[in-house]
């Protein structure tokens, strides 16, 4: 039997502030094409996150609240570890490899010890979306998803952001993320371009780059609330 996922279902795992943007772009013919690619596939095939966790990373915040976006490419593939936010994983799931090096980093930049947990839900509780270009993965093929239309809806959603919020933080890790640098006024938000944390690359200049406590004084400049990035309270 196939999966079968519905627009109306991943709308209401939203804030209602993002709903008349998800709602546009969900009747549109290229979401309606991934859908269907997508519950084409046999339900014996995992797919992570759950579709129930696909849109957990706009469940925090009203669009208009939106201070900084960390861009990922695609959720992890493995059993239990991808729940809706990008590099983030349930409490007691040991971290993966690119969030241990986000987790190392921090420390360097901002003294914060590594935490217990890898829920970064304390980040997206201030503002901070957790993004991946691409919503969906199956088990154990890393990309399975991309190029099947949710980078078309990722690329609307940074543009939408960019061109009707207030200025935001953007940080984008690795070329695939810096990809989406073209649909983001340079005059009115800020771009944190790096290396991916990602073990094959963090050693060519992400442990270093002290992203955290720059997006934190951009932020207080433009007059907003720092993030407290420590994610154990």
């Amino acid at each position: 039997m196939p999966i079968v996922v519905f627009y109306q279902d991943l709308l209401q795992q939203a804030h209602p502030s993002w709903r008349p943007f998800l709602e546009f772009e969900f009747k549109k013919d290229y979401f309606q094409e991934l859908l269907r690619k997508i519950n084409s596939i046999n339900s014996t095939i995992p797919i992570y996150p759950p579709s129930s966790l696909w849109f957990k990373a706009f469940e925090f915040f009203p669009m208009e609240e939106c201070k900084v976006v960390i861009l990922g490419q695609d959720p992890y593939h493995g059993p239990g570890q991808a729940h809706g936010l990008a590099f983030s994983v349930p409490t007691g799931m040991a971290f993966p490899p690119s969030l241990r090096n986000i987790f190392k980093e921090l420390h360097a930049d901002l003294n914060i010890p590594a935490p217990f947990s890898g829920d970064l839900s304390p980040w997206a509780k201030q503002g901070v979306l957790l993004l991946n270009a691409s919503l969906s993965v199956e088990d154990g093929k890393a990309g399975a998803h991309l190029n099947w239309g949710w980078e078309t809806f990722t690329d609307a959603l940074i543009e939408y952001l960019a061109n009707s919020q207030k200025s935001i933080v953007f940080i984008l890790w690795g070329k695939y993320a810096q990809g989406k640098k073209k649909f983001i006024p340079a005059e009115k938000h800020f771009i944190l371009e790096g290396v991916h944390p990602s073990p094959l690359s963090a050693h060519r200049g992400f442990f270093g780059s002290k992203p955290f406590s720059q997006a934190n004084q951009f932020l207080e400049k433009q007059g907003s609330k720092a993030i407290q990035w420590q994610v154990d309270f």
